[in-house]
């Protein structure tokens, strides 16, 4: 899955986003859903049995975290863009749900620093969350980025899962 789902992140990634940030730590979860980011979104590709949901800027390298995966696999992969020597894990809020997924750290062709990657089930707490509530935050010790969709793709989320399995 690494090639094709690399293929399409790529490819999603000209056109948003790289984003640095600090080390992973429990910060607490927000007591009500995030207002969206103004610039920000979600953006959803598929092509042939792979998909990619991306968090960033349209047409910037300003991407915060991507999701892909294979048709109907019910797995995905994340990848995280963070400075160089960031811990190797992405913690991940929804609606109070948080996970902690360890990582490898690869360098980056598309900006100074790494990309972390890591794999999950498309069904943990999390991700379920995710969809119900349709918003999902990256977070560390010290920062919490809440990754809400505008409302036009908020049906993005659901398709990408749909497709995933």
């Amino acid at each position: 899955m690494r090639t094709p789902a690399r293929l399409i992140l790529a490819g999603l990634a000209v056109s948003l986003a790289a984003c640095a940030s600090t080390d992973a730590g429990p910060v607490p979860p927000a007591s009500s859903a995030p207002a969206p980011v103004e610039n920000h979104d979600w953006f959803f590709s598929s092509e042939s049995d792979q998909a990619a949901l991306v968090y960033g800027v349209a047409e910037s390298d300003d991407v915060w975290l991507g999701l892909s995966c294979r048709r109907g696999d019910g797995r995905l992969e994340m990848h995280r863009p963070v400075e160089a020597g960031h811990p190797a894990s992405i913690s991940l809020e929804s609606g109070g749900d948080t996970e902690t997924y360890p990582a490898a750290a690869e360098s980056s062709g598309l900006h100074d620093g790494d990309i972390l990657i890591a794999a999950a089930p498309a069904g943990d707490p999390v991700f379920q969350r995710f969809r119900r509530v349709g918003w999902l935050a990256v977070y560390g010790r010290d920062y919490r980025l809440p990754m809400v969709p505008h409302p036009q793709s908020a049906p993005l989320i659901e398709r990408f899962f749909a497709f995933c399995g």
